[in-house]
């Protein structure tokens, strides 16, 4: 320990007297790849990145070219959904004649009924506007369908 000085401050002392005495001797870094005749992207500088230099502005030279003064016209916005006609038809009555449910269905016959009814009207395949309708219209098929097949003879 040097006199007044802790341990801790005698090492720092030291690393920093090491690390200027091997910076004086210390030949720039190149960035190259043994077997590639040429170096990398990132030779620019004298071994220096051009991104290392503007840190802050690395998020920006991947966005693109700046918009200029005579910025494009915005897009025109996309029409309104228009909702489809079968997605108005919401009581029971109207549905149930929809599906054509007879009773010499058979099970095979209301599955792919429901399945045929489920391609035109799920949730997921309309706009977010007519959902509710279509939610509802799945709702009432499936019941109708399922009371259909309790119906059916039991073999």
């Amino acid at each position: 320990m040097l006199f007044g000085q802790s341990i801790f401050q005698s090492v720092l002392e030291r690393l920093k007297a090491e690390e200027d005495a091997a910076g004086e001797t210390e030949e720039p870094a190149v960035h190259r790849v043994s077997g590639f005749p040429t170096g990398l992207a990132f030779d620019v500088m004298e071994g220096v990145s051009a991104a290392s230099q503007r840190v802050g502005e690395a998020y920006f030279d991947n966005l693109g070219p700046e918009p200029s003064a005579e910025a494009p016209p915005a897009p025109a916005p996309s029409p309104e959904p228009v909702m489809p006609e079968h997605l108005a038809r919401i009581a029971p009555e109207e549905i149930a004649a929809e599906l054509a449910l007879s009773p010499v269905d058979s099970q095979q016959v209301l599955n792919e009924k429901r399945r045929a009814f489920a391609r035109a009207n799920h949730p997921d395949r309309v706009a977010p506007p007519f959902r509710d309708n279509a939610n509802r219209r799945m709702m009432i098929a499936n019941l109708l369908i399922d009371e259909a097949m309790r119906r059916l003879p039991r073999n």
